[in-house]
């Protein structure tokens, strides 16, 4: 297996995917035809968001799901998978309504390369409970790919306003974790990815994470082998 698991498409002010660069072409390993979904997209259309990727990867060839005649098929011949961040449960919705759940866990078990950042990691996981994201739609259900058997939540940031009184995210996953005990879940940071390669998973990027894991919680740094939680 190869997973990048981004956290984000942008790192600070940084240009759209222009911090994930460097990660997304060592993943790619001079692959230059990519498979981009971009499912989800809510307030971009599917051509618009295709060519925003294209044009921070000027160097890849990069086709939209929804350019082929049959998505099955588009799937079927990838040489390497992209999926695209924006609503998490608009992205699943419209995975099971093409079926394509199973086709690409297939594919990527057997070898084709998976880059997603944001919604397109967090369907990686076990399922989708941990997003970020508002439920504008209800998927079919909130099983996901299931590549890493555990949860994750990218954008994870434990920053909290002056004067906010809302629940932290820490406090929503320790939610999570009180009621999924022994399902553990991994926040990844802005700038910070998962890199899965067979059976080694990593925290690659500058910056610490972190790890919910039924009462527990703690530090993840950079480099970091993270292998266990393959495990399940």
């Amino acid at each position: 297996m190869n997973m990048l698991m981004l956290s984000s498409s942008r790192d600070g002010d940084s240009g759209y995917l222009e911090s994930a660069r460097e990660m997304i072409f060592e993943q790619l390993n001079g692959i230059n035809e990519v498979l981009f979904i971009p499912y989800a997209g809510v307030t971009v259309s599917k051509e618009d968001y295709t060519e925003m990727v294209s044009n921070a990867l000027p160097e890849l060839n990069v086709k939209g799901i929804h350019q082929y005649p049959d998505a099955t098929d588009a799937v079927l011949q990838a040489s390497a998978i992209l999926v695209g961040g924006g609503n998490t449960f608009q992205l699943l919705s419209e995975l099971y309504e093409q079926n394509l759940i199973g086709h690409i866990r297939e594919k990527v078990l057997s070898g084709t390369p998976y880059i997603g950042w944001s919604a397109g990691s967090n369907i990686c996981g076990n399922s989708i409970r941990t997003t970020n994201d508002m439920p504008i739609v209800q998927p079919h259900s909130f099983g996901a790919l299931n590549l890493v058997p555990f949860q994750l939540n990218p954008h994870y940031s434990d920053y909290q306003p002056p004067g906010f009184n809302g629940e932290t995210r820490a406090q929503r996953i320790s939610e999570f974790c009180a009621l999924n005990p022994d399902m553990p879940v991994i926040g990844i940071r802005e700038g910070t990815a998962l890199l899965r390669q067979d059976n080694k998973l990593t925290l690659v990027g500058e910056l610490d994470g972190i790890v919910f894991e039924g009462k527990e919680q703690k530090t993840i740094v950079s480099g970091q082998d993270l292998s266990d939680y393959l495990l399940g």
